[in-house]
């Protein structure tokens, strides 16, 4: 069963009984999901040497594929308000999801299956322009946090770091890019320090890894204003949340600046708000994000 075209109008799927993730050892090479729809029980299997999608429903549909159940898909393309960074829903003008898949037509054949690894710092909006990126691409999602969280029994990175240790967690984060480089047709977010480990860039050259470089006071605000409690790393420090998160980052920030830079593309969000005349990155849209991340393939392969 081929996953359709992405159209303006989206089925929503929540899933249920998450039969075996597999991540850390391997099960036969397919991770096993029941999905339950309004018309009735499918079965899918991902194959983790080739995505496929097999149902046994023969109905032909788009669907939204995640392990996490934090997502729905937006029923149109009708402009609604949302920040650019890490928002939940996306905020896609008519001219903008136009572009997108005018984009998605030009470059999706060219990718060759190959998966999208979106690299750069928390909150940088990875998961959001990553969802939007596998929708229009007819690619998968995942989220690389997400994934190590569900393999190990946790429901948040921050209690794998306070129960375990951030080693802990990076060293299951490795297992599960390991087994995510395996497959194809993926759209990947991954954690804001899997790039410290050479063994994920080895994973994650086997696709094309994209940088989203955002100003540290945007994420600094973005994070200040939700908090700072699913993110372990901010926790040092004094001051009020702004000022804590920004000292913090900007110390990430000099450990991994040069790190991100061995991505294939970078995605600078104060070049794209200048060239769309806005005055802060806030203002720019998920979609626009995406859009320019798009753009850059063509930096990256000869398209025809």
């Amino acid at each position: 069963m081929e996953v359709a075209t992405c159209a303006s109008s989206l089925h929503y799927c929540s899933w249920n009984n998450l039969e075996k993730i597999g991540f850390g050892s391997k099960v036969n090479g397919f991770l096993n999901f029941s999905q339950r729809c309004n018309d009735g029980q499918t079965m899918i299997v991902l194959n983790s040497k080739d995505l496929q999608w097999r149902g046994l429903k023969t109905k032909t549909k788009f669907v939204d594929f995640q392990l996490s159940c934090a997502y729905k898909n937006s029923p149109s393309v009708e402009t609604r308000n949302a920040p650019a960074v890490e928002s939940e829903t996306n905020n896609t003008s008519v001219d903008e999801a136009l572009v997108l898949r005018r984009k998605a037509q030009d470059v999706g054949p060219d990718l060759s299956g190959r998966c999208i690894y979106l690299v750069g710092m928390m909150g940088s909006g990875k998961t959001t322009v990553g969802k939007i990126l596998s929708e229009v691409l007819g690619y998968s999602f995942f989220d690389s946090d997400k994934l190590v969280e569900q393999a190990v029994g946790a429901t948040s990175v921050a209690q794998i770091f306070k129960q375990h240790s951030e080693k802990f967690f990076r060293d299951n984060e490795s297992k599960v890019l390991g087994e995510l480089a395996t497959m194809r047709r993926l759209v990947v977010a991954t954690g804001g320090g899997a790039v410290i480990r050479p063994i994920n860039w080895k994973y994650m050259k086997q696709g094309i890894t994209v940088w989203l470089d955002v100003p540290l006071e945007a994420l600094a605000r973005r994070i200040a204003a939700v908090g700072t409690g699913s993110r372990p790393l901010l926790h040092e420090g004094s001051g009020d949340a702004y000022t804590q998160a920004l000292k913090r980052l900007s110390h990430l920030s000099e450990e991994r600046g040069e790190v991100y830079a061995n991505a294939d593309a970078r995605v600078c969000l104060e070049h794209i708000a200048y060239k769309l005349g806005l005055g802060d990155v806030a203002d720019l849209t998920p979609s626009a994000i995406a859009i320019e991340v798009q753009q850059s393939f063509f930096s990256i392969f000869p398209f025809a």
